[in-house]
């Protein structure tokens, strides 16, 4: 067994403090304590680049950021020179800021597939809208959501259909249904069971494998051929597979999508985005029925916007997202050879676009381990690297990937040990670290 020791004194009094104060001890689940192994859980204090610095003076390579919204890096000068640049001029008005058409002309000639665009705060308020839409432009009550996707929202239509339904009626959760992706035929069987109920297909575009080929178009057909609205989730595509999203790289237009995370590098900012005919009903240049779009009062907050106009621009003239594919080729590469040299290539397993990497550890039967993830993560952390996925950010550069593949070999070392030995409990220092969406916590 391996004695080595990392501890983080400081950060484990200061996760005391957020448990004390903070429900869950983060503002964000999947920032939680249980993600990591026990006691090791590194608490912020600053990130420049691609790097972070915990309250117990560790330097990480960081990877994830900010749940892949720092898509360019921490503290990155172009978006901060436009910020500043805003605030100086006045955050919030009781009327519409001149930013707000201006971020708008930018995104719909970033994303032309879209014709109309609203600003939000998060994610989940553009999706819930989307879905909301969809509702009222059908007159359909059902939500067919992709049950191979985790997450789409914090509203009761989607919460309640994970393990933390806690607080949310059965008669919301009856109202959304479920298609497996890639699955045209299974996708159809529910919309004809469900006929003239299904308001809209909502779906990531693209996860960890490419879509089946024609896949996007047949959902396409499918929407229309059922009259109803086909929403892209493109939180986590938006930028990453193209300026455009997935869509302007698949060459599929939906009706509705959704971007956030990338498109603020860090500042709060989200997007619905979609067909004029159907966000007009969120409007006043219309006859029928007025729907509750969003109407958020920090929704156009001067500088969030100008970071979004920052980082289109910078996308799209410093070529980010081929830099992205660049930079997750090479570390995947070199992570799948240190597995591979340490007799664990079958276990430690690097998957998904090159711009969105994830990794999966298995056990000795080949099957998913928490207790093997934690074994991993704690000496990734004891080697400098904070990676709950390798999701990277264009501020890395050579030598960060080639440093993060060493520690991944060091630690492949010891994931052989513990197959080996049929026991990861020895090297993992505590509890097992947990999945987010649990019943019990």
């Amino acid at each position: 067994m391996d004695t080595e020791e990392f501890t983080l004194p400081r950060s484990q009094q200061a996760n005391e403090r957020l448990h004390a104060l903070i429900p869950g001890g983060a503002h964000t689940y999947a920032k939680g304590e249980d993600q990591y192994p026990e006691h090791l859980a590194p608490v912020i204090s600053h990130g420049h680049g691609a790097h972070v610095w915990d309250i117990d003076d560790n330097r990480y390579i960081e990877y994830g950021s900010g749940l892949r919204s720092v898509s360019l890096g921490h503290a990155h000068p172009r978006v901060l020179e436009a910020v500043r640049r805003e605030i100086d001029r006045g955050s919030n008005f009781v009327r519409p800021s001149i930013v707000e058409v201006e971020a708008a002309e930018r995104f719909l000639a970033t994303v032309p597939t879209a014709e109309m665009v609203k600003f939000a705060k998060n994610g989940s308020d553009v999706t819930t809208a989307a879905v909301r839409l969809a509702r009222a432009a059908t007159g359909r009550p059902r939500v067919a959501i992709c049950g191979d996707h985790p997450f789409f929202s914090v509203d009761d239509w989607f919460i309640g259909t994970t393990p933390m339904s806690a607080g949310i009626p059965a008669q919301t959760t009856e109202l959304t249904v479920a298609f497996p992706y890639g699955d045209l035929a299974a996708t159809e069987e529910v919309l004809s069971r469900y006929e003239d109920e299904v308001a809209c297909l909502i779906l990531e575009p693209a996860g960890h494998s490419e879509p089946p080929a024609g896949y996007l178009e047949g959902l396409r057909e499918l929407a229309d051929r059922y009259g109803c609205v086909l929403i892209f989730d493109e939180m986590i595509t938006g930028l990453r597979w193209s300026e455009a999203g997935a869509q302007g790289l698949y060459g599929v237009t939906p009706d509705l999508s959704t971007f956030g995370k990338a498109l603020g590098n860090g500042f709060a900012v989200s997007a619905l985005a979609g067909r004029r005919d159907l966000m007009e009903r969120g409007g006043l240049r219309h006859s029928g029925d007025r729907v509750f779009l969003l109407s958020t009062t920090h929704g156009a907050e001067t500088h969030s916007l100008a970071a979004a106009m920052a980082v289109l621009t910078t996308y799209t003239e410093e070529g980010i997202t081929a830099r992205l594919h660049a930079l997750g080729e090479r570390l995947a590469a070199g992570v799948r050879e240190a597995a591979a040299g340490m007799g664990v290539g079958d276990h430690v397993v690097v998957r998904g676009r090159a711009s969105n990497l994830v990794f999966a550890t298995l056990d000795e039967n080949l099957q998913p381990s928490q207790e093997y993830r934690t074994l991993f993560l704690r000496r990734l952390l004891a080697g400098g690297v904070l990676a709950p996925s390798f999701v990277v950010s264009s501020a890395l550069d050579d030598a960060d990937i080639d440093r993060t593949v060493e520690v991944v070999a060091q630690a492949c070392a010891v994931y052989r040990k513990a197959l080996d030995a049929a026991d990861p409990t020895s090297w993992m220092g505590g509890r097992p670290v947990k999945p987010v969406f649990r019943r019990l916590a």
